[in-house]
Order: C-alpha cells, then structure tokens, then sequence
C-alpha cells in the first residue's frame, strides 16, 4: 500500500530515475506537477492571451473541462510508459507498484470492509500518482485552439473576428477532445464544464453556443474587455495574476 513507508521510498527513488528523461518530452502546456511551473503561470498566459486577442480586434473566448483521473487502467498506461520511457524493466517494475494493489474500508465505528482490489487508477497519497497522470494525457490530440492544462483540469481558447468561427472551432475541438477522452477511458467530468466569453462591448448581445455531444455547453459568462482583469468567478487567482501579466511567453 502506498501508506508504507519502504513503498514510499521506492517510489521516490524510481521518480529520481526517471523525471529527468519524461519531464523535457511532456507538452509545454503541461503545468500542474511539474518543476518551475504553476496554476498562476497558467492563468497569466491565459489572461494574457485574451488581452492580446482584443489588440487584434477579435472576440477571445474561453472553454474549459475537467477530467477526472480514476479511470486509467494498467494495460493502457502501459502502453503510454513504452512510448516515453526505453527501459522496459523500469516499466515492469512501475506496473509491477501499482499493478496489484488492495485496500480496505473503515467507518466511525471501527469497522472494516472487505479486502478490494484497484482495477483502475492509482492509490490516493501516492509520490508517482501525479506524474503518472502526466503521462497518461502527455499526447493530447492536436486542437486548433489553444490548451492550458493543469493536472486534470485543462481549458481551451480560441480568438476570432467571426463569432460563429469560434463557435465552431470550439465545437470541433471539444469533440476532438472528448473523443480521445473516450479512447482512453478517461471520465468528462460534465457538472465542472463552463465556458466564459470574452468580446469587444459592441458584441454584447451575442451568444456563445459551444456542443458536445449534440449538447449545448453551460455559458458560465460573457464578460466585455473592460472587466477582463475582474473576472468574477475566479477572484482569488485574478489577484495574483493581475499583478504578474507581463511575464514573457519565453518564460515557458
């Protein structure tokens, strides 16, 4: 189990190995458990980006899910560990980690459920549970908007002059995205999706209609170039990153 301390040291030991030959083949807008980068790097990019676009004239707009991680299964992190990493004894001994592993269950009253086995995902508390997330959605399908991506929570964003444009970009996307999602069993976390658009003031009347799945995506808001600083449903990190939106895009 992964509350042992010797299992502890193994895996600590195995992410020394192996972190410097994955970390630099992971994509750029990879962020979350990684050295030097951040939520607040993500969201600086993003804000930056949105203001870029309205330099140029155009509406930017913002999409975002999340998936969930408990889904992976062995054979297919297998498959994606032999893609990154070219030793195939340090892949069977990862697998051998976390390929059977059991756990028990115990309420206030001290009692304890039967033995289980995890068929899928990793143990909660684990040191590589991270970074084997990372792997398993390191090759993201190319998306004509751009991605901003944290650990399990990733949004997209696309800027054009054409309102339908970006409604059909997205569209697309998204189903290029929930596709791959679907390849690979990983869960689209439906009650976390929102979207948010960002236009010029004279676009204000305008509605963003965004499908998957022949479903129309919730519009979480539509806010206008004048309060892009003070988005409302993200006020803490607006602090922080109002105050770092000039950081240089080579910064990542």
């Amino acid at each position: 189990m992964s509350t042992v301390c010797p299992f502890k040291i193994i895996e600590r030991l195995i992410y020394a190995r192996v972190e410097t030959i994955i970390n630099p083949l992971l994509p750029q807008e990879h962020a979350g458990f990684r050295h030097y980068r951040s939520t607040v790097d993500r969201v600086t990019l993003l804000t930056q980006d949105i203001e870029d676009s309205f330099l140029t004239k155009k509406a930017g707009v913002c999409r975002s899910y999340s998936s969930l991680r408990h889904c992976m299964t062995s054979q297919s992190h297998l498959q994606k560990l032999l893609r990154l990493l070219p030793d195939r004894h340090m892949v069977r001994m990862i697998m051998e980690l976390f390929g059977n592993c059991s756990f028990t269950l115990t309420t206030g009253n001290n009692k304890w459920s039967r033995l289980r086995h995890l068929k899928n995902g990793v143990q909660q508390g684990s040191v590589l549970a991270p970074f084997l997330f990372n792997i398993y959605t390191f090759d993201l399908p190319i998306t004509v908007s751009r991605k901003y991506a944290y650990a399990d929570d990733l949004a997209i964003t696309h800027a054009d002059g054409d309102w339908q444009a970006v409604e059909g970009v997205l569209s697309k996307d998204m189903a290029t995205l929930g596709g791959y999602l679907q390849t690979w069993k990983l869960k689209l976390s439906t009650a976390k999706m929102v979207s948010a658009a960002f236009h010029l003031n004279k676009e204000a009347k305008l509605v963003l209609k965004v499908n998957l799945n022949d479903e129309a995506l919730l519009l979480r808001a539509q806010i206008p170039r004048s309060n892009v600083r003070q988005v409302t449903h993200i006020p803490p990190v607006s602090r922080v990153t109002s105050q770092k939106v000039d950081i240089t895009r080579s910064h990542f």
